[in-house]
């Protein structure tokens, strides 16, 4: 095969291979660990639109569960309206969260470094307030259960999502597709302009960028793809409560970037089956499982400052430039 090809097939193949071994998993796991599973898939979505900020933009977000949250009680909401089409619940989180994104994100992105973090982190538990304290509409600490959750249709056929496969299967692709959106996101013009902003935003200025424009559209994304995954776990816990706003909540998918590693495209996600694994290897020893993820996330980020999925893609020989 020639050498000019080889490169396109070995990509495809080195997608194709892992997709379709999560495709099969559910046919010989058992159901708990087809659960964890979903929760790692969800999780790692959730945590792949912070990297956009974060490894791609340079902006550390303290209140990305603001929209995680939000996008779940939208579809908590719909549902117990009446509504009965997943696929509009979908796309009715990631609108409403990117909205909001759109109204906090304009005033964070004038500041810089820890200054925005902490304005995220002051809107993110303004939203928390709101969830906890509107009784009416989102339940308050008791949050919104879902009576029932609506089956999904596909081709005409109606699908059940009580059955922990088929959650795991839905999961799976709407996760995947929001890493193939991500994907392209990040290796078009546009994702040369954030890795301009986090490199050096006076540059990109003089040379006529608008740094806040480019900020915020970003900030827009990671908070749509974050209602996504909102509404995606509201339908996997069948309920939304307010601790998914909380900013308890939004140092999840940091600590799952540092784990996988923020400087590599699918970091994120390496590090949400890390966190995952950790904590259910830990909690059959000891409840106090945080203790333990503590003492081994300091040693990565003082001897892996490229996190783990960072540091094996630098062991490995170099076949080209580029993010991973």
């Amino acid at each position: 095969m020639a050498g000019g090809s080889w490169g396109p097939t070995k990509r495809l193949v080195g997608t194709a291979v892992p997709l379709m071994v999560m495709v099969l998993c559910p046919l010989i796991l058992p159901v708990y660990w087809i659960l964890v599973l979903t929760e790692v898939l969800i999780m790692g979505l959730f945590a792949m639109s912070f990297n956009l900020l974060l490894g791609f933009t340079g902006l550390l977000s303290f209140g990305q569960a603001g929209f995680f949250g939000a996008g779940a009680y939208v579809t908590a909401i719909m549902i117990a309206k009446g509504s009965t089409s997943v696929w509009l619940a979908f796309v009715a989180s990631t609108l409403f969260a990117g909205a909001l994104a759109v109204v906090i994100g304009y005033l964070c992105v004038r500041r810089d470094e820890i200054y925005f973090a902490m304005i995220t982190l002051a809107f993110g538990m303004m939203l928390y307030t709101v969830a906890h304290n509107w009784i009416e509409v989102t339940g308050g600490s008791d949050g919104l259960p879902l009576l029932s959750v609506p089956e999904l249709t596909v081709l005409g056929l109606r699908v059940s999502l009580l059955a922990p496969r088929n959650m795991y299967l839905l999961a799976l692709g709407v996760t995947s597709l929001g890493t193939w959106c991500l994907r392209r996101l990040v290796r078009s013009p546009f994702g040369l302009m954030l890795t301009a902003v986090r490199e050096n935003r006076e540059r990109l200025a003089f040379v006529g960028g608008n740094v806040r424009r480019v900020r915020l559209a970003a900030f827009v994304i990671a908070g749509g793809l974050a209602g996504l995954s909102g509404s995606l776990f509201c339908l996997f816990n069948a309920m939304a409560t307010p601790t998914f706003l909380h900013w308890s909540f939004s140092a999840r998918p940091v600590l799952m970037t540092i784990l996988g590693g923020s400087s590599v495209f699918l970091g994120p996600a390496v590090g949400a089956a890390v966190f995952f694994g950790l904590e259910q290897v830990t909690t059959q020893l000891t409840h106090n499982w945080m203790i333990v993820l503590g003492t081994i996330l300091v040693p990565v980020v003082l001897f892996f400052p490229r996190g783990l999925l960072g540091t094996v893609l630098d062991l490995l020989p170099k076949r080209g430039g580029g993010r991973g």
